[in-house]
């Protein structure tokens, strides 16, 4: 994996830059839409392509090594030839599920034993075999094994996670590096900067994220509760060590003002659930702000969703139209909004890119955080 930079905005730290994978290459700042099961919810590939504009999608190792098994996936060739995306992929490690089963698992130095949330069985995630499933599932960009820790978290077990994660890294690492991929293609490691919303933390978890001198970083742990001021605070704090000739990676962020104020602090790629999940809850953002269709005041307007969108679903179906599919449950209003709002955060994530290289970021991210924040 290469990274170059091309343009940083003169008003903040935003930076437009380019990743080369052998799959693809990706235009920062970048959002990833989430594939957790090897799909993007409700949305062809045909579409990631053409109307959203995706240049690389997640798969989630959790849900793919419980289903449907690392046997098919490696039979297949890998995740790629599996749901038939030929562009870059990420996969996350695992550990924000095994976070967020927390009722479910238990951790220990040799890492998480957790109970499927299918069928009941038993399994164990470590750092190595997280590599070697990861490997299997075949992403161009693969992370670290990490625990993610919850919002509140007492200081002590927020050090004691972050250590462990630490020493998990360093075995991560070993694995890695002493293994190859399996489909004649490169893979590169991220590590993942943890410390919960502590500043002295995260100023030691980045300084040594950075220390392993992998080819980009993440930064986790955050948009899991915390107050936005306080993401922000970390971030920036993690920005500020992390080399800079370097990708980041802000995991799991977030709203479209999430993301704006984060390319701001200098993070360069985005992941999150967020706008396939609320447009399956007939939510859509705009670029003048955000749509409830389930509301009574669209069931008569008979205008196009979105007069300045960049999909065709937003000139071909009109509000009246959604809030109907909306309400009567039907599985293409799931599918007209997902491919909407995703069209619209990779729009905004474009847009921001433009106005890095015309050094007009900082006024425009003002002026646009305002506009996606009302709620019409």
């Amino acid at each position: 994996m290469k990274f170059s930079i091309s343009n940083t905005d003169k008003g903040s730290k935003a930076r437009a830059g380019e990743i080369t994978t052998d799959h693809g290459t990706i235009q920062t700042p970048i959002f990833m839409p989430v594939g957790t099961a090897g799909t993007v919810k409700a949305v062809h590939q045909r579409e990631l392509k053409d109307d959203i504009k995706a240049q690389i999608i997640l798969g989630n190792t959790y849900h793919l090594y419980l289903r449907p098994g690392l046997d098919i996936i490696e039979q297949a060739g890998g995740l790629h030839k599996f749901n038939g995306w030929d562009r870059p992929l990420l996969t996350d490690s695992g550990g924000y599920q095994v976070y967020s089963l927390a009722n479910q698992r238990k951790l220990t130095e040799e890492g998480a034993r957790f109970t499927s949330h299918i069928d009941g069985s038993k399994h164990t995630f470590t750092p190595e075999n997280v590599m070697d499933i990861q490997r299997t599932i075949g992403a161009d960009i693969i992370m670290a094994f990490d625990e993610c820790t919850p919002y509140p978290c007492e200081y002590d077990y927020a050090k004691t996670s972050m250590e462990m994660t630490h020493r998990w890294l360093k075995r991560c690492c070993s694995r890695f590096d002493e293994t190859e991929g399996k489909y004649g293609y490169s893979q590169t490691l991220f590590p993942i900067v943890q410390g919960s919303v502590y500043p002295d933390l995260r100023e030691r978890s980045a300084e040594f994220i950075a220390s392993q001198n992998r080819e980009g970083n993440a930064i986790g742990g955050l948009s899991v509760g915390e107050p936005a001021e306080d993401m922000y605070a970390m971030t920036e704090v993690v920005c500020n060590i992390l080399p800079a000739d370097k990708p980041r990676y802000l995991m799991g962020v977030g709203t479209p003002v999430n993301i704006l104020e984060s390319i701001a602090l200098g993070i360069d790629m985005f992941d999150c659930v967020m706008p396939t999940r609320n447009a399956r809850h007939g939510l859509l953002y705009t670029q003048n702000g955000i749509m409830n269709m389930k509301n009574e005041r669209w069931k008569n307007d008979f205008s196009v969703l979105d007069e300045n969108g960049t999909s065709y679903v937003d000139k071909a179906y009109t509000k009246a139209y959604l809030r109907h599919l909306v309400h009567s449950q039907e599985l293409l209003a799931a599918q007209i909004a997902s491919i909407h709002n995703l069209a619209f955060y990779l729009w905004l994530v474009g847009a921001a890119r433009e106005q890095i290289i015309a050094g007009t970021f900082y006024e425009w991210k003002n002026k646009m955080v305002k506009q996606l924040s009302v709620r019409l």
